[in-house]
C-alpha cells in the first residue's frame, strides 16, 4: 500500500487538487451569487400562451425581427436571449413595433397595440427562443419598504450623469437622448435597468440587486411628488446645471448693474 506521502508525489495528485479547487469555487459561487427576481418568463406561462405570441410576432415583428426572431441585419436585432422583461419594455411603452425607421424610439403610450394579455404572451414567445431576463415580480415594484436615500445614492453613481440629477433626462452622442423618468411606470424603471435597452448599459442582478432597483425607483418617485424641492422656483427641475446658469446670469448680470450704478454715483 502507497504510503501518504507518496501519494502526495504522484502526479495525479495535482489534478485531484485541481479538480476539488474548482468544485469548491463553483459551489460557493453558486451559494454565494444574489438570487434573481422572480417573474413572468415562457417558463411560467402555457404552451397555448406561447403559440398564441408566436402569431402575434409573425404578424407584427417577423418583417425587422425575422421568422424565428433571429435578427433581419440591418433592420432589426436578434431576439434570441432578449428574454420576457425586454419585450414587456419595449412593447408596452408604444416602443414598439416601431412606426418608422430613427435613431431612438420614443415612448408613446398612445402607440401601445396590443392589450396586456397579447404582451404577455408576445413576451412568452419570445423567452421561448433562448431564455433572457423575466418581467419582475410585483414584490421589487411595489415600493413597500424601499429604502429612498439608498435610492438616491445607487442613483447619482449610476444613472445621474445620463438622465440628470433630477430624472428629468439629457442629451447624449448622434441625435440620441437619456429619457425623462418621470411619469414612468415603476416596472418599466426596472425592466430598462434589467434589459438596457437602446444606449442604456445592463444592470443585470450582479451590478444592482433587486432590493438596488427598487430603492432607485422609490427615490424616482419621491422626486416626482415633489420630493426634491425644498423650496423657492424648481427652474424645470434641470439641477445643478440649470441652477448655475439662473444663478449666473441673475446673480452676474445684478453685480454687473450695481458696479455701473455705483461708479455713476461716485462720477
Amino acid at each position: 500500500m502507497s504510503s501518504p506521502a507518496a501519494l502526495r508525489r504522484s502526479p495525479l495528485a495535482l489534478l485531484v487538487v485541481l479538480f476539488l479547487g474548482l468544485c469548491f469555487t463553483g459551489t460557493a459561487y453558486a451559494a454565494l451569487q444574489p438570487s434573481a427576481a422572480p417573474g413572468t418568463s415562457a417558463a411560467t406561462m402555457s404552451a397555448e400562451d406561447v403559440a398564441a405570441g408566436k402569431k402575434l410576432f409573425l404578424g407584427n415583428c417577423a418583417t425587422c425581427h425575422g421568422t424565428n426572431g433571429e435578427g433581419v441585419d440591418p433592420i432589426g436585432p436578434s431576439l434570441v436571449g432578449a428574454g420576457a422583461a425586454a419585450v414587456d419594455f419595449q412593447v408596452s411603452t408604444g416602443r414598439m413595433p416601431l412606426p418608422a425607421p430613427g435613431v431612438q424610439a420614443d415612448r408613446n403610450a398612445s402607440q401601445v397595440k396590443f392589450s396586456e394579455e397579447e404582451i404577455s404572451q408576445l413576451a412568452a414567445y419570445v423567452d421561448s427562443l433562448g431564455p433572457g431576463p423575466d418581467v419582475p415580480a410585483a414584490e421589487y415594484t411595489d415600493l413597500q419598504g424601499a429604502d429612498i436615500a439608498a435610492g438616491g445614492a445607487a442613483y447619482r453613481t449610476n444613472c445621474a450623469m445620463c438622465h440628470n440629477s433630477s430624472g428629468t433626462g439629457g442629451a447624449l452622442t448622434r441625435g440620441k437622448y437619456a429619457p425623462t423618468l418621470m411619469g414612468v411606470e415603476p416596472q418599466h424603471i426596472y425592466e430598462a435597468m434589467l434589459t438596457g435597452p437602446q444606449s442604456m448599459p445592463v444592470f443585470n442582478d450582479n451590478n444592482l440587486t433587486p432590493q438596488d432597483k427598487e430603492n432607485i425607483i422609490a427615490f424616482l418617485k419621491n422626486m416626482e411628488e415633489g420630493g426634491n424641492s425644498y423650496g423657492g422656483a424648481g427652474i424645470g427641475s434641470y439641477g445643478p446645471a440649470g441652477d448655475a446658469l439662473f444663478v449666473w446670469t441673475l446673480g452676474i448680470g445684478t453685480l454687473i448693474a450695481l458696479a455701473v450704478w455705483i461708479g455713476r454715483k461716485a462720477a
